[in-house]
This record gives structure tokens, sequence and C-alpha cells, in this order.
């Protein structure tokens, strides 16, 4: 699995926050309401920041518990109330039902576009029967304004970079959106489906640079005949950004499976 910072995590955690859906939280805490006490596994956690947004939206007592191969990122963890939290480190593509035992409802966050199909299929196995909701999925399209003709050329490669096969991992990309709907299906549940997209304007400077080098970084990474072009592209983009006139839609999915 790639690994992430915990600056990165810290620099998008307000845009994850303002994109997720509260439509479908709304929609499982009927479900919730009356447990003595919540049981929630965050698969791949890093430091807790979908806790830290969704535990004040759901009812009563909450006991959290965190998944993630990075126990750097784990030592970090905190969800930021009085709930009890759980530690648990370890590769989540392995993950079992016997795992999730006595989950009163199964969350991730910006994960699934990590997996192959074989693990969709493993974790959705895993999943199947609990509440589950998947956030912040990437689906690959992106829109910038201004407008520029290499945008499309730029967004085309950068999403062959998330299709890559890696260690022998062909890993999903903006595909595993429709690879875990269908895996669910096989198990018989249906999946609602909201748009979460960020939208990164004026006061989102940082997280826009940030996020275009890793961008453009991948899409030459993929295509190196794009490294000449992009090098006035990407200056010119930066600069815009840092002077508060790019404006970036980066368009993801919420998923909830199980909830109603």
């Amino acid at each position: 699995m790639s690994s992430v910072t915990p600056e990165w995590l810290a620099l998008r955690e307000p845009a994850d926050a303002a994109a997720r859906s509260v439509e479908l939280v709304e929609r499982l805490r009927a479900r919730l309401v009356g447990s003595p006490e919540l049981v929630i596994h965050d698969l791949g956690a890093g430091t807790g920041s979908m806790g830290r947004w969704l535990a004040p939206l759901l009812p009563g007592p909450q006991h959290w518990v965190l998944y993630d191969r990075d126990g750097d990122l784990l030592e970090r963890a905190e969800i930021g109330r009085s709930d009890t939290v759980h530690i648990r480190q370890c590769d989540i593509t392995r993950l079992t039902r016997g795992d999730l035992d006595g989950a009163d409802l199964v969350t991730a966050s910006a994960l699934l576009d990590m997996f192959t199909a074989d693990e969709v299929e493993r974790v959705v196995a895993a999943c199947a029967g609990f509440p589950t909701l998947f956030t912040i999925s990437v689906t690959g399209r992106i829109e910038l304004d201004p407008p520029d003709p290499l945008d499309a050329a730029i967004t085309e490669a950068f999403n062959a970079h998330q299709r890559r096969t890696t260690g022998g991992r062909a890993l999903l990309g903006p595909d595993a959106v429709e690879a875990t709907i269908t895996a669910f299906g096989r198990h018989g549940i249906e999946v609602l489906v909201r748009p979460s997209p960020w939208r990164l304007g004026s006061g989102h400077a940082a997280l826009t640079a940030e996020w275009f080098r890793g961008w453009l970084g991948a899409a030459c990474e993929q295509e190196p005949g794009l490294i000449g072009p992009a090098q006035e592209y990407g200056r010119r983009r930066l600069a815009e950004a840092a002077a508060g006139q790019l404006g970036v839609v980066v368009h993801h999915d919420d998923l909830l499976a199980g909830g109603e």
C-alpha cells in the first residue's frame, strides 16, 4: 500500500471533512440510535481523521478500532473526544469477517483506489453484513479553473498512474468505486453513492499546491513525454495557486453499503 505522511494527512483533513456526505451519515444514524456503545472499525485509519469527523455525527458512547499498516501514523492517532480507542497494526487487505466481529459500523476514507480487484473482493467479503461507509474515493475526474489545453493529458496520465501495476499489484485507482459496488452486489447488498468532491479555491492555497505537485509528478512519471511541456505548465499553475487564482475540483464518491 502507498505510504502517506502525517503532514499530508493533516493538510487534507479539512477538505475531506467538508467533502464527505453528511446525508449518508444521517441515514446511518437511524439504524445506530439505541446502541449502548457503538463499535466502529476504521480501516486505513492513519492518524484518525475519519473518526474526528464522524464521531461527533453519531449517537452515544463509541468504541473505535483503528487499523493501519503504518505504525508511525497509528502512534499519532486520536479521535478527539472521550471515546475509547483500540489500535490494530495490520495489513487490511487480509481482513476477515472474524476481525470485524461485533462491529456496528465499518468505515474507511481515501482508501479504495489503492486496492487491487482481488483485495476489494476480500475486504467487501469481510464487511458484508455490517453497515459500511467508504468515503473520499477518487473517480478520475478533475476540473481546473482557468482551464488549460494540457489539463486533459495530465489527467489521463495521472489516472493511468493510479491504475498502474506496482509490486505485482494491479491497482484499481478510479475504477475502485464500481468494483466495490459490484462486489457488494454479489453479496446481495445495495450500495448508495453520493458525490464528495474537494472544492479548492483561494482559501486552500497550500493544499492546492501540494495536491497539484503530486498530481503532476505522478502524471509525468507515468508518461515521460509530458515532462517537457509540464515544466512551464507547472510553474504557471503553481503561481496561480499561490495567488489564490486556481480553482480545483477533485471528484470523489462516498459509498454506504447495508446502512438502511
